[in-house]
């Protein structure tokens, strides 16, 4: 289980692109910086100018000439009612928000992948037993055609037999399509084809001792209350940045240009530097903003509202994972007596057959229970270990770091702290 896992969090193309998801919400946080800093520009032009007088018939002045004008501007803003420093910190909730989201994609995968790991050897216990079951049904038509013709049973004992090893092909067919099914999916969840698959086991050590611990856990730590929180802290801050629009603007800018034009008969070159210093005080845009500063709130409103529908949904969640778990345990114990008791059924039923009290019909009826027993227990077997991932994810706690997994696990911080405050550069970090 722990190598399907390492697997399928390397392999995982969900799993990748929520992270390049994350590296491109780091981006928002740079963007948001540049609102603290000023703009710079450089302009240059060339251009050809041709002057012709005429007087009375006769050119006077005839001029070519070639200007030119180089500038460089900057432009600081100073004051732009808050609206920077709001956005640097929404840009920052996004970013928390955009991990969570990481670490809940992550549980998926690895829940799925756990899943996938089970249904394998699930259906790989179920293959085998209905092979074994069809050797024994071919054993028994064996010897009730032996015992039909000395006289023992009858043929209708002979047709009894005979249909159930037909039922015991169709379900051998049956399990070896569904156990195909199975493989594909596990190959398309973890990358790889499964191969000596082991028998799986609950880390009942990763689990709290009581629903309530649990529920204290999962209500502080659960991805997607965390995810929703930040949600809110981001609305919230959108609406102070639209409140900002009503705020004056005050910015400064500065210029300096040089205009030159060397030919013709002319030579100057003229010189200009300007530093202004400007407010802006919005009036009146037509109900725009105020419309926008309503909106945000009405969404900060809805955003407060998904925060307890994720609350409620995690502690429902985590209720029912707690239950089928605990159920699962005594489940076992439960089919695990049955089998035992059908195995000793079935081998007094033999027993009676042989004296002569129990019919054949008995024998395939036994054996048949005795088979459906094992069944239930492979499959309920399997469904505990799924069910105990599945507890581990409504805690919040399915991870490869929780699970003590042997991997290099991915850090999004890394590729936050290589772009955060980066002034210039096209290049990404080598990151996942």
């Amino acid at each position: 289980m722990s190598g399907a896992l390492i697997k399928s969090y390397s392999y995982s193309p969900e799993l990748n692109q929520q992270r390049a998801a994350t590296r491109a919400a780091d981006e928002n946080v740079p963007r948001a910086e540049a609102g603290w800093r000023p703009t710079l520009s450089a302009t240059s032009s060339i251009g050809l100018a041709a002057n012709k007088s005429v007087r009375r018939g006769l050119v006077e002045q005839d001029t070519n000439t070639v200007p030119r004008v180089n500038s460089v501007s900057l432009t600081q803003t100073l004051y732009n009612g808050g609206r920077t420093g709001n956005t640097l910190s929404q840009a920052e909730s996004t970013v928390l928000q955009s991990r969570e989201t990481l670490r809940q994609t992550e549980q998926d995968v690895l829940s799925a992948a756990s899943t996938a790991y089970m249904n394998v050897l699930r259906d790989t216990a179920l293959l085998d037993l209905h092979q074994s079951n069809l050797d024994r049904l071919k054993e028994q038509v064996k010897q009730t055609q032996q015992r039909y013709k000395v006289g023992e049973v009858t043929r209708t004992d002979v047709a009894q037999s005979e249909a159930f090893l037909a039922q015991g092909e169709a379900s051998l067919a049956q399990a070896r399509v569904e156990l195909q099914t199975s493989i594909a999916v596990y190959r398309q969840l973890v990358g790889d084809q499964p191969r000596n698959l082991e028998p799986a086991r609950p880390a009942e050590t990763l689990l709290p001792r009581s629903l309530d611990a649990a529920m204290g856990t999962a209500l502080k730590e659960h991805p997607k209350i965390q995810a929703a929180m930040h949600s809110v802290d981001a609305a919230a801050l959108n609406v102070k940045i639209r409140e900002g629009a009503l705020l004056p603007t005050i910015s400064a800018s500065g210029q300096a240009q040089v205009s030159r034009d060397p030919s013709g008969y002319t030579n100057y070159q003229n010189k200009s530097y300007s530093a202004i210093a400007s407010l802006s005080v919005p009036l009146y845009d037509g109900g725009v903003t105020y419309s926008e500063v309503r909106q945000a709130k009405e969404l900060l409103g809805q955003s407060r509202l998904q925060l307890d529908l994720q609350r409620e949904a995690v502690r429902s969640g985590l209720t029912v994972a707690w239950r089928t778990f605990q159920t699962s345990k005594v489940t076992i114990r439960l089919v695990q007596e049955q089998v035992r008791a059908n195995e000793i059924a079935m081998e007094g039923t033999r027993e009676e057959a042989r004296l002569g009290q129990r019919s054949t019909l008995d024998i395939l009826n036994a054996q048949q229970t005795l088979l459906n027993s094992r069944i239930n227990l492979v499959i309920v077997q399997r469904n505990q270990v799924v069910a105990f991932y599945g507890l581990l994810a409504s805690l919040g706690k399915l991870s490869v770091a929780n699970l003590g997994l042997r991997t290099t696990t991915y850090d999004p911080k890394t590729h936050f702290d290589s772009v955060k405050g980066k002034w210039v550069g096209t290049s990404i970090p080598d990151e996942g």
